[in-house]
């Protein structure tokens, strides 16, 4: 099962560590995947949850490709993703509050709290029970968690 640092998060949310290229790479390092938040303005990629804060290049995100969920937060970064060999290379997705949404790669991404299947990333779980549960969820019937906790599931 894949255990995915929700914005580069490892042990409860940062918001100045996360959706950081160091941040992402410790994760890595760390052996899980990352969620991060991206967006396309004037010209450059962005990561951060509530706006664009840190530049990344597109060659770090495909250099981490086999580790990124990337979470496009403007249409311009889905826009970009979705062109020529990005959209073989890069996991990416759109979502605001839909129940479900697919990932680029097939996955199905599952706003909390829904029902889940084998395909299905569970994200966040821990907003509908206590953090200390999250260790303990069923992990046999779905691909993977999306928590800002990944390492009590490790």
């Amino acid at each position: 099962m894949k255990i995915i640092a929700h914005r580069a998060n490892l042990e409860g949310p940062d918001k100045y560590l996360e959706n950081t290229i160091s941040q992402i790479e410790k994760c890595i390092k760390l052996g899980f995947d990352v969620e991060c938040d991206l967006r396309f303005i004037d010209g450059e990629y962005l990561l951060g949850h509530d706006e664009g804060i840190h530049t990344i290049d597109i060659n770090d995100l495909k250099k981490y490709a086999d580790s990124l969920w990337i979470h496009c937060k403007n249409l311009q970064a889905l826009e970009m993703l979705s062109q020529g060999n990005n959209r073989k290379i890069l996991n990416f997705f759109w979502h605001q509050t839909d129940m479900y949404t697919l990932t680029s790669k097939g996955f199905i991404w599952s706003f909390p709290g829904n029902k889940l299947s084998p395909n299905c990333v569970q994200v966040m779980p821990e907003l509908n029970m206590e953090v200390r549960d999250v260790k303990h969820l069923d992990k046999s019937q779905i691909y993977g968690i999306c928590t800002d906790y990944p390492i009590l599931l490790k």
